[in-house]
């Protein structure tokens, strides 16, 4: 709220564009045929580390625009440690599994 000439004016807040920060069905299953192999299959690792990351990059240019906008801030730290502990339970299982899906997402420098 500001004055003007003696009247109050609301403005109201701004609005966040959030099909920027979301991934559509279409990028989604996109992702699910090139890490899980087929549409249907979305559950194995790989395709939710895939999806995380590209959240946590939509989710890191959201806040370089936005850097007061702590709720998405938590919600990146949040994913990023929920990838992290998917990827620590690669390395446990098959680690050429988390070897070849770091060098495809380009995890590690």
């Amino acid at each position: 709220m500001y004055e003007a000439d003696g009247v109050f004016l609301y403005l109201p807040p701004k609005k966040v564009s959030i099909d920027t920060m979301t991934l559509t069905k279409e990028e989604k299953s996109k992702i699910y045929k090139k890490f899980g192999g087929s549409q249907s299959n979305t559950g194995v690792s790989e395709v939710q580390i895939a999806i995380m990351t590209e959240r946590v990059k939509r989710l890191s240019e959201h806040l370089k625009n936005n850097h007061k906008d702590f709720n998405t801030k938590r919600s990146l730290i949040k994913l990023v440690g929920k990838r992290r502990r998917l990827l620590n339970y690669l390395i446990s299982v098959d680690i050429n599994r988390y070897r070849t899906i770091i060098k495809q997402l380009k995890l590690r420098k």
